[in-house]
Order: structure tokens, then sequence, then C-alpha cells
């Protein structure tokens, strides 16, 4: 695999080589599962194209235009002259490569069960939420084709990679070899089976959280088989005892929006028992035909005879538990070993700074900072860095309908405020203490009331001012 990954990066067969190779036409033609622009952009027959042909398209390629290193890697088929890959490889942002079984695409065979798939928009979002800061153990629960590991290599100590699926275990391997990522801990086994009685500093996981009724052959890399979102609670009820005090994990779900029920009681519910402080942000939320086509077309079971029937019966097996829709978002704990956890659960659908891992530290600080702060009177608050006061109102008019404090930085939150939160914010800068503080604003702006100084507690849980 060495010989082949050297090839691989000297043919230029990289994120950054395809992009630029492909442009954005094809690029976005490839999206919506159109290869055409994609065959047109790679059709001089030279080693790049080629092999953007035979790894990333997954069409049959000349034997005469590949590399000895190609054709004796043991992922490709020959017929004739012609090569076929047997795998999907796609090169990843780390600079490592991606082994998974090929893309489905419209009018291939139906998946088989052990499907191992690529890395996508949910492996790059799950990247994006996971702290940077080192960790000593680190756990990739259902690493499928081992895409977080290439991300968490470097910043932990020790990796430990879990899936209940074999061959996941296997290309994943590949994946590592390819990458030039090396002692990895694989192991197979359902849930936290693999690692009981085992504690890490850092858990990842973009888990089988696919909700959708039981039925024979169904996908392991996206479906449970427990009952709803039960995969997903379980999960998150398993984690606290294998988090090292002050061990962090992150995690993608789904969760039902149940008809009666607050959909925040509901996953809130699965943290408050924890022990552990949390932040749940969802980031979309779908009605249940939006959500049953969009998982019937990553299968590609669109046009096939079994598709309305599905279709109706997923449906139906909604409907029978009163389901209006289904969420999706992340799930950030850590084991603070306090005796007073505390869970944040919202929902943010507004574009926000990335990656998220780069201050996710900062916003759980944040959060628990203003639940157990004490005595705020005293407290010497700063103002964030990049927060905006964006003043609307009629033209001429004195004083502003609206006052929004915006962030420009980090979750890129908005809140409208009064005029002594307002003042607070272009005043704070962690030298006065808060109560002085509110004195002073409320003789000048307000209309001498002295504000509480518990009612900026929102406003630090938010990041506009830190303690």
């Amino acid at each position: 695999m060495e010989r082949l990954r050297h090839h691989l990066l000297e043919t230029g067969y990289s994120i950054d080589g395809v992009r630029e190779r492909l442009g954005d036409t094809a690029a976005s033609a490839l999206a919506r599962e159109e290869l055409t622009p994609a065959l047109r952009a790679t059709a001089d027959g030279d080693p790049l194209g080629t092999l953007i042909r035979l790894w990333w398209l997954g069409v049959p390629v000349p034997a005469k235009g590949l590399a000895p290193e190609v054709l004796g890697s043991g992922l490709v088929t020959a017929d004739g002259d012609q090569v076929t890959a047997t795998v999907h490889l796609q090169p990843w942002e780390t600079g490592g490569y991606l082994v998974s079984d090929r893309k489905v695409r419209p009018g291939d065979p139906a998946l088989r069960p052990d499907h191992v798939v690529g890395a996508g928009g949910a492996s790059a979002n799950l990247a994006q939420l996971v702290t940077r800061r080192p960790a000593g153990r680190a756990l990739d629960l259902g690493t499928g084709c081992g895409v977080q590991v290439l991300h968490l290599a470097g910043r932990a100590d020790e990796i430990v990679a879990t899936d209940l699926n074999p061959r996941a275990l296997e290309l994943a391997r590949l994946s590592w070899e390819l990458s030039g990522v090396a002692g990895v801990d694989a192991r197979a086994g359902s849930m936290f089976e693999p690692v009981e009685g085992e504690r890490f500093d850092l858990v990842v996981s973009n888990p089988p959280f696919v909700l959708a009724p039981a039925r024979e052959g169904r996908l392991t890399y996206r479906e449970s088989g427990r009952e709803g979102d039960d995969f997903c609670r379980d999960l998150v009820r398993g984690t606290p005892r294998h988090l090292n005090p002050g061990g962090q994990a992150h995690f993608l779900a789904n969760w039902l929006h149940v008809e009666g029920e607050d959909w925040r009681d509901r996953v809130g519910g699965w943290l408050r028992e924890t022990g552990c402080d949390a932040w749940v942000v969802q980031r979309d939320v779908q009605n249940p035909a939006e959500y049953v086509e969009l998982w019937l077309k990553d299968a590609a079971e669109q046009g096939t005879p079994a598709y309305a029937e599905h279709y109706d019966r997923w449906l139906s097996w909604f409907d029978e538990r009163r389901v209006e829709g289904v969420g999706f978002g992340w799930i950030t704990m850590r084991n603070s070993g306090t005796l007073d956890p505390v869970v944040r659960v919202e929902h943010l659908a507004h574009q926000v700074s990335l990656p998220v891992g780069d201050y996710v530290d900062a916003v759980i600080d944040a959060v628990t900072a203003a639940h157990r702060a004490q005595a705020l009177d005293t407290a010497l608050l700063r103002t964030a860095d990049g927060l905006l006061d964006e003043r609307i109102g009629l033209p001429g008019a004195e004083d502003p309908i609206r006052i929004v404090l915006r962030q420009t930085k980090g979750l890129r939150r908005s809140r409208e405020v009064g005029t002594v939160e307002a003042a607070l914010a272009g005043v704070c800068d962690g030298e006065l203490a808060l109560g002085p503080l509110l004195n002073v604003i409320a003789e000048l702006v307000g209309d001498g009331e002295i504000p509480d100084a518990d009612a900026v507690r929102p406003l630090i849980a938010e990041g506009y001012f830190l303690l």
C-alpha cells in the first residue's frame, strides 16, 4: 500500500487535484448523481484523469493507462484490456485516503447489508465538531471506513476504533495504511461492548442514527435495528462510564419530534441523568416524507419496484409513533465530575464559523460558567471579541426600535437586548465588577432601576460576555 500511496500523491490524486481537474460544473453535477460532465472532464486519458475515472467515478478504464502500483494493489479487477475498481478510493481533506465500497448510483444493484459507505457530509460535520485539544486515549465508535481516525491521528496518543461490521474494519485498515496512520487498535463489536471497562479522554461517533422500521437486510452503516431513536439515547446514556474525568464525547444523532412532546425535553432527558455537562444543537428538521425520500435516495432505491412499498411502510411506521418530524444535530458531553451537571439544548439553523472544534470547549465553558457562577455582582466580565451592536429605527427617530447584539465569530448568535445590556457591551472590559457597572448604566441610560446581575446570565451562557 505504501507504493500505491506514493503513486496517488505523485499523480495528484488529492482533494485539491480532483477539484481542480473536475471544475465546478462537473462537481455540482456529481452531487446530483450526473456523471457526464465529470466523464468529459477526464476524457484525455492522462494519469490523473484515469485515476479519477477508476476510483472516484467507478467506471472501467484501459489497463494500459494504469501504473503497476494500481494493477497490483488488489483493489481492482481486470476483464480483458479493461480494469474496474472493486472499491471506492477517495482522497480526504487530511491528506489521507479512504477505502469504502463503491458508490451506489441509480440503477445499480441493491446494497449488500454490510455495505461500507464512504465519507460524506456527515463525516465532515463530525470532524468539524470535535475538540482540537490533545487526548491521551481516543475512541472512534462505529468507525466505518475509518475517516474519524484520520482526524484523530496526531491529536491522540492512542486510538481505539470499533465497528459492528467486520468488513468495515477490513476497509478501514486499508484506509489507515494508505494514509500512513499506524497503531490503531481496531475491534469488532456493537456499541461499547469491545471496550467494556475501559475509559477514554475523547469519544467520537457518527453512529447508525437513521430512524427506520425494522427489516431484513438492514444497512448496518446507517440503521441500528433499535426502536425509534433508542440507539442514540442508549449511546448517550452509556457514554459516561467510558469517559475519564474531564473527558469529552462528540456525536451526530437523529431524534424524533413526537406529537404533543417538546423535542428539547426528549433529548434533554437522555442527558440529564448522565452526570455530564452537555450541549445539544439541532441543525435541521425534516418532515417524515422528506426524511424517507432522503434515505431511500441514499440507498439508490428510487425507480426500483420496491420503492413505493418501502416508502409507504416507512411513513406508516412514523404515523404509528405520532412522529411529526426528525431532527438532526450534534451532541457534546463532558465528564466534569460535578453533582450539578448543566444541559443546554437549542436549535441553531444559521451558518456558524467552522470548524466548531476550534471553540467548542469555550462554548461548554460559557454554558457551565453562567450556570455555576456565584455572586455575579462581583464578576469581572469582558465583552466577546467581534461583537456588533446593531440599532434599527425609523429615519430621523431619536431612539431605535430595536437593538441587536450580533456575534461575528464562533456560533454567530444574535439577540435583541435593551439599552442597559447594549450599554454594558460597550464598556465591559474586565476592569470593573458587574454590579457597580450596572449601577452607573442604570443611572445614565435606564429608568433609574438597577437591573439584577443574574439577568446577564443568559448572555454569558451564549458567549456575548466572558467571565
